[in-house]
């Protein structure tokens, strides 16, 4: 197995520090808003690479975290006059509802920045101890002219980072690339009590103590956006590594590339978030997870109005292959084609993977040797489920249906079709368009076969 390390730079073999016990930790969302679509990429990936880790490694430990404490969480509360908790409930319940919509797994751990103050309190207290880290004004500060290392997983050069650092240079800090470990709350802010007065911790140090927590000191895989290269895993880097005397910690780093949509960064000054639980309105979650995939997950991956409709189409044909099968008992003992295996072994080539299951589908609708059937439907359900998909029945696909007033149940749709077959019989084909066009105006798409007439939600 390889992975794409960003902190080499280069593709390399995958070799966990202990087989027996594989950890990979990637950062989940803030929770202070419905999840849009950019936010659901990784989660998509990197449950694709847990999946992937499970199949060859007996002892695999994810941990993806939640962050409850953050100024925006707190601006939301402030405004609607609650406790952060009704905020932070209510958006990490619908972060899940989401992702189970699109196949994706629970993590072995969803550590909460709200459950891990202590951890996060001694880490602080740690980095003073060795010299690492200054308080000043009621901050604690990380020191990162004291990490000789500072810059080289995003590949910059650490003086012209201390010297043009993207924050607001306060006076008590020693460089202004310094970032803070912990900040002091006002009495209307959420805060804690700390040996440095009442506050609240900064962001990079809560993903820090949060994987040391659960995970150890040295992880195996750290993963997430391509966006938090810099400056969230650069200073969680400079942190942990300071914290635990020097040890590595992560030997692989692995991002996923940016997305757009219509070729334009989605922003909500332009206009264009696109919220996943907006999109489960208009099609089925199934193909938010193939478009999320069609693309290989280090690059970019603009979002257009062809993504989910191309997908469809790609899962229908999927799909119809296994709705010719299902009188096919599948062969016993078949795993994923080894084919398959190896694209996704190779750094999540998912869609070269994509590409072994569309040569077995068409495989499957040539051939006419039960055996091959049997073996090919044994296959094509394996390694859908390596991938997160084609795990429901065929009838649940196509009779998938947006929500909407209006929409035809499938006993109209059926009663009419019924209709349709009667016209078809008496050689009534003006009829039989008739129906068959009525439907489409309705969003139900009608297929003639030699089984007979077979529908489904436009």
């Amino acid at each position: 197995m390889h992975v794409h390390n960003t902190y080499t730079g280069r593709k390399e073999p995958f070799q966990p520090l202990n087989p027996e016990r594989v950890t990979m930790y990637v950062c989940g969302p803030t929770v202070y808003s419905y999840a849009h679509i950019g936010n659901a990429r990784p989660a998509v990936v990197f449950d694709v690479l847990a999946r992937v880790l499970r199949r060859r490694y007996p002892g695999v430990l994810y941990a993806r975290n939640i962050t409850d404490i953050d100024d925006k969480i707190n601006k939301a509360a402030a405004d609607q006059g609650v406790e952060i908790g009704v905020i932070t409930s209510k958006f990490a319940a619908a972060y899940h509802e989401d992702l189970e919509a699109i196949g994706v797994l629970p993590p072995d751990f969803e550590p909460r920045v709200t459950e891990h103050l202590p951890q996060i309190i001694a880490m602080v207290q740690r980095l003073i101890d060795h010299g690492h880290a200054y308080e000043a004004q009621g901050h604690v500060l990380f020191h990162t002219r004291s990490y000789a290392d500072y810059g080289k997983l995003s590949k910059r050069d650490p003086e012209q980072l201390l010297a043009g650092a993207r924050v607001e240079v306060a006076p008590y800090k020693k460089d202004a690339g310094d970032f803070v470990l912990w900040k002091p709350s006002t009495p209307e802010q959420p805060g804690w009590d700390s040996p440095w007065g009442r506050g609240r911790p900064g962001w990079h140090i809560e993903c820090s103590a949060m994987s040391e927590a659960l995970l150890g000191d040295t992880l195996d895989i750290h993963a997430g956006g391509h966006d938090l290269i810099f400056p969230h895993h650069e200073n969680e880097i400079a942190q942990s590594t300071c914290a635990h005397g020097g040890k590595t910690y992560a030997r692989y780093w692995m991002h996923n590339g940016f997305l757009t949509v219509n070729s334009e960064k989605m922003a909500k000054s332009v206009g264009n978030v696109l919220l996943v639980r907006q999109l489960l309105e208009q099609a089925p979650g199934e193909a938010i997870r193939l478009a999320l995939l069609s693309g290989h997950y280090r690059q970019p991956l603009d979002w257009n109005d062809e993504v989910i409709a191309e997908a469809r189409k790609k899962l229908d044909r999927l799909y119809g292959t296994l709705r010719e099968l299902a009188d096919v008992a599948p062969a016993a003992g078949e795993g994923a084609p080894q084919a398959f295996v190896e694209a996704l072994e190779d750094d999540l080539n998912t869609p070269m993977a994509l590409a072994e299951l569309f040569a077995l589908s068409h495989a499957a609708n040539k051939s006419d040797d039960a055996a091959e059937k049997a073996r090919i439907k044994a296959q094509l359900v394996e390694a859908g489920k390596l991938i997160g998909l084609l795990q429901q029945d065929p009838a649940a696909w196509f009779g998938w249906a947006p929500k909407g007033e209006g929409q035809l149940t499938p006993e109209a749709i059926e009663a009419r079709l019924a209709q349709r077959a009667e016209a078809r019989r008496n050689r009534d084909w003006a009829g039989s368009d008739r129906i068959r066009d009525e439907l489409k105006a309705r969003g139900v798409l009608v297929e003639d076969g030699k089984d007979g007439q077979r529908w489904r939600y436009a």
